[in-house]
């Protein structure tokens, strides 16, 4: 379909918004508004551009990514990748947050690399460097 333009945002399910907003600004992610609308939804936007809608209904029974941690493998968005310009650079970043790195660095054969977080409700986030 030729007139899409691009993403215009990402959705994703959290527990608390105090929690999220609180991760996501420690990645540079500014708070818009919220909670707005009947799910409830807030808004976070990146200076870069990225814009993500946190939907305020997570279960809060369970710690489990439904889509990544368990065996049964479920249809939907696994994850986020966020483009960075420097690897290396946005590693350091992340391991002085003291946030744990799951996976990575991997380097893929045309030389690109990436590496792969969690947040707050364990959804997966991918940095990657293109080659």
């Amino acid at each position: 379909m030729k007139e899409i333009t691009g993403i215009n945002h990402i959705g994703i399910r959290v527990k608390n918004l105090e929690s999220a907003r609180a991760f996501y600004e420690q990645l540079g992610f500014v708070f818009i508004v919220g909670p707005i609308g009947p799910e409830p939804v807030a808004i976070m936007e990146h200076p870069s551009g990225v814009n993500i809608n946190f939907i305020l209904n997570a279960d809060t029974k369970t710690d489990e990514n439904i889509l990544m941690d368990i065996s049964d493998k479920y249809p939907g968005y696994t994850h986020i990748a966020l483009d960075v310009n420097n690897i290396k650079s946005a590693q350091d970043v992340i391991e002085k947050l003291d946030i744990r790195i799951t996976e990575g660095p991997i380097t893929l054969p045309d030389g690109g690399i990436m590496f792969f977080i969690r947040d707050q409700d364990n959804n997966v986030i991918e940095f990657h460097q293109n080659a």
